[in-house]
């Protein structure tokens, strides 16, 4: 029997018992990445036979599932199935999104030709160098880095770390932002969970650094290291009125807080054109895997 509850802030002991140590290599299994979506995504939970199930909503509307956490090869058909069943009586769009190539190969080898699987490409991460990142060394990165230089060379700045004295500023900032670029649809569900994870930052395990230029905010950026190897950006919000401000807090927050974690993930571009150009630009080392997953019919 599955019984769905909504996510809430005092179920982070419960998903820190799954989710650490973090060995994922997607955004999507951070508990911070899943408490600040919550609201948009309608993130709800279960527990079977002491597996964490995740259900939520994408933006196309489709609800679907994450992959079972806690789950072994042993009692991996049992729960797929089981899952299966409550996605054909509940009406989900897809049975699994969100799935790593690990855990779409454990589905092979117990189900092989009877599944469908299909890339999932909007959503694939970007995992660049955090070396590369800092140094924006090298002919590709050469543009990044003369936008770096013209901005500390043309602009009275300072960083500072988000505080508590901070979070009502940095909300401000971020309305402000997606007033000025038509705030509807993905930006407002952005907007709002940008709020929720701002209001919660004493419980969550992110660090964030805004940029003052003339004594104002004009950018903040917010991520969180989730293992030795791995730290995600989870918000990235800048005047682009600005020349090279983006080439700032790109480098300078990984200079700053994430110089000894090997691969930085940038998280998805969405399928949104200019996004894919600008994450691109940035000469990821790899784009990380995400797929769907469903029964074929028949």
């Amino acid at each position: 029997m599955l019984n769905f509850q909504p996510l809430r802030l005092e179920d982070k002991p419960l998903f820190d018992k799954y989710l650490k140590p973090y060995k994922f290599k997607t955004c999507e299994y951070s508990f911070t990445s899943l408490f600040m979506w919550r609201k948009a995504l309608d993130i709800h939970y279960a527990i079977f036979k002491d597996m964490l199930i995740i259900r939520k909503l994408d933006f196309q509307g489709n609800y679907h599932m994450m992959e079972p956490l806690g789950y072994t090869k042993e009692n991996l058909k049992e729960v797929v199935e089981a899952l299966e069943e409550y996605k054909e009586k509940e009406g989900l769009g897809y049975l699994f999104k969100d799935a790593e190539e690990s855990f779409v190969q454990d589905l092979k080898e117990t189900f092989g030709d009877k599944l469908i699987v299909e890339e999932d490409r909007d959503n694939f991460d970007y995992i660049y160098s955090s070396e590369k990142l800092i140094s924006l060394s090298g002919k590709k990165l050469h543009s990044k880095k003369n936008h770096y230089n013209n901005f500390i060379k043309n602009n009275t700045y300072r960083i500072e770390p988000i505080t508590d004295e901070l979070v009502c500023e940095c909300i401000k900032a971020a309305r402000e932002w997606c007033r000025k670029n038509d705030c509807k649809g993905y930006l407002l569900y952005e907007l709002r969970a940008i709020e929720e994870m701002l209001k919660s930052s004493h419980y969550l395990d992110f660090k964030g650094m805004v940029v003052y230029v003339n004594e104002k905010i004009a950018a903040f950026t917010i991520g969180e290291k989730v293992s030795e190897d791995l730290a995600i950006i989870h918000v990235e919000k800048a005047d682009s009125n600005i020349n090279g401000l983006y080439a700032f807090i790109n480098k300078t927050f990984v200079e700053n807080y994430f110089s000894e974690v090997p691969f930085i993930n940038r998280e998805q571009d969405l399928g949104i054109e200019g996004l894919r150009k600008a994450k691109l630009t940035y000469q990821p080392v790899r784009l990380e895997s995400k797929y769907i997953v469903n029964f074929s019919k028949g």
